[in-house]
């Protein structure tokens, strides 16, 4: 019977496990998780989704801090097309978050920086540029192009010197998504190092509508290895989404798949960057607390666990001082919805956005519980301790059990030492 560490990863002239920990924002996947995942040979992720707001928590600048008190004066004004970001400072928080993960790097792994297309930042390309090329800049190995298309991405980079040796990789959840960005891309003659395939089943945003459950990974990553072949394309492919143990990703492997990415069990992980009573709440979720929404103000849909403290809160803006998913025209669904709550609540202390959720702010407060929609098979990984609380497990802990287990079997922690 085979196990996961029975195959390996080419990208270029690395061999690696073929277990790769996806960029869950905002640090979620931390440069610990990043760091930890090289280290056992395989490829991590850290994320630039609020990079700046990561960069204040982690190095202690004061980026958001700084954009406030300079954008202050319009923070009661409904028009934010004024709010820009600094192209330097959003550089530097790249860069730090950058340096400080590969400065710690050990191993034959890998670590590379998941990049969303999706935070507009009142400048899409512009700060889409400055961020991808700012982590080229500080030596991350490679760069997955995230919530998006990216149809444009491969053209903002091809003037940067290290463009075409650094691994570039793209997610997508069709055939037909990857064609596009391949047609787009070929006047940059460069194609992807590797295609993540993220089907139905995986946590935050969506590359389906809300029909999503009538979509199968193994279908679609299929589909994908088909088209390539058909194309005489020799680009590895990976999937995503709902891979919970070492035999679910033996399969994908067996059946041609060059690696696994997940992510779900890394959040219970002592390395992951969510709050140790958030992970509690990740443990405790039975199937029934998983829901996919339209919250989002991104467009795409979410799944999180429902009982999230984002879920109908009607905080307010706080565009001067984050701002990440401001589009091109300074426009933000979640304000529309706030400032028609409140047009509708005249005098009111507090308004409840139910259609809506204010993702920069709630992100950054861990109050939006975003997951996988396996999260419910946590508890079956760890055992609960003396005072009833689940024991978080060690990255590497989860690495190897996917690395080495066989049969569908999920290796429990040993116990606590009290």
């Amino acid at each position: 019977m085979k196990r996961v560490d029975d195959f390996r990863l080419r990208l270029g002239k690395h061999e690696l496990v073929p277990i790769m920990i996806g960029g869950m924002g905002v640090d979620i996947s931390t440069a610990d998780l990043a760091v930890e995942a090289a280290r056992l040979g395989g490829v991590g992720h850290i994320s630039d989704a609020m990079i700046n707001t990561v960069a204040d928590r982690r190095y202690d600048t004061k980026q958001v801090k700084e954009k406030l008190a300079f954008y202050k004066y319009n923070v009661k004004n409904e028009d934010k097309s004024a709010i820009k970001f600094d192209l330097g400072k959003l550089a530097e928080a790249t860069r730090l978050h950058v340096e400080h993960a590969m400065g710690r790097k050990t191993g034959s792994g890998l670590i590379f920086i998941n990049c969303m297309e999706k935070l507009t930042m009142n400048a899409p390309r512009e700060t889409l540029k400055v961020r991808m090329a700012a982590a080229l800049d500080a030596g991350i190995d490679g760069m997955t192009l995230a919530a998006g298309l990216h149809l444009g991405s491969f053209s903002l980079l091809e003037d940067h010197p290290r463009f075409r040796d650094a691994k570039l990789g793209i997610i997508v959840s069709s055939v037909r998504a990857l064609q596009l960005f391949l047609k787009k891309s070929a006047r940059t003659n460069r194609m992807p190092d590797y295609v993540v395939v993220e089907g139905p089943l995986a946590g935050g945003h969506l590359g389906f509508g809300m029909d999503w459950a009538q979509y199968d990974l193994a279908t679609i990553v299929a589909e994908v290895i088909k088209f390539l072949k058909d194309e005489h394309l020799d680009i590895p492919v990976i999937p995503a989404g709902g891979i919970f143990t070492g035999t679910d990703a033996t399969r994908f492997l067996e059946a041609g798949a060059a690696a696994v990415q997940v992510a779900t069990r890394f959040t219970v992980s002592k390395e992951c960057g969510l709050p140790d009573p958030i992970k509690q709440e990740y443990f405790k979720a039975t199937e029934d607390d998983i829901e996919v929404n339209q919250i989002s103000p991104t467009g795409y849909p979410m799944r999180m666990i429902k009982s999230s403290p984002a879920i109908g809160d009607g905080i307010r803006p706080n565009c001067e001082a984050y701002g990440y998913l401001l589009d091109a025209n300074g426009k933000c669904a979640y304000v529309t919805s706030y400032n028609r709550e409140v047009a509708a609540h005249p005098g009111a202390r507090k308004v409840s956005v139910m259609d809506k959720t204010c993702l920069c702010t709630q992100m950054r407060n861990f109050d939006l519980w975003t997951c996988g929609q396996l999260t419910y098979r946590l508890k079956d990984t760890s055992t609960l301790d003396a005072s009833g609380q689940y024991q978080l497990l060690t990255a590497e802990h989860i690495f190897k059990d996917y690395q080495f287990s066989v049969d569908n079997k999920v290796a429990l922690p040993e116990p606590a030492v009290a």
